[in-house]
């Protein structure tokens, strides 16, 4: 059996199917140290280890006080590198809290979060150690296009 204890894929982004633990995901931060959008927490380049061509996907992981998400909005600007997108963010372990256009969302593990409207600015602080957050998105009504925060900082 293949897992995420014993991966067996030599290269990930040429494989027909792959596992990995979060935790061996590249961090930001190994590729381009002075990445702008650091949070506390780590956050890890998801779509860029499996080479996903379908959607915008990453991690974030981290302990209780860590800004996993950086407040932020998905608006289409160049200037602020985003896309339009819309967001789902998937708490996989431990426990958050999500901050929504103002609004409070307590998440622990299982709690799917999903910002339809990109210009709403959401963030998001873990409130326990191991907390770890899948986080998906994509612009609607149009061919998956690698987004531009990631195509200007991890090429």
């Amino acid at each position: 059996m293949v897992g995420c204890e014993d991966p067996f894929v030599a290269d990930p982004r040429k494989a027909p199917f792959g596992a990995v633990c979060l935790a061996d995901v590249t961090v930001a931060t190994d590729i381009y140290p002075e990445y702008p959008d650091v949070t506390d927490g780590d956050f890890r380049l998801v779509r860029r280890h499996f080479d996903i061509q379908a959607f915008g996907v990453n991690g974030i992981t981290g302990n209780a006080g860590d800004e996993m998400v950086e407040p932020h909005h998905e608006r289409d600007e160049e200037d602020n590198l985003t896309d339009g997108h819309e967001e789902l963010f998937a708490v996989m372990s431990g426990h958050a809290v999500f901050t929504v256009d103002g609004e409070d969302v307590d998440a622990p593990t299982g709690t799917l979060v999903f910002v339809r409207d990109p210009a709403l600015i959401r963030s998001a602080r873990a409130t326990v150690d191991g907390t770890a957050i899948l986080a998906i998105g994509g612009r609607p009504g149009v061919p998956f296009e690698i987004s531009r925060w990631e195509r200007a900082w991890f090429p």
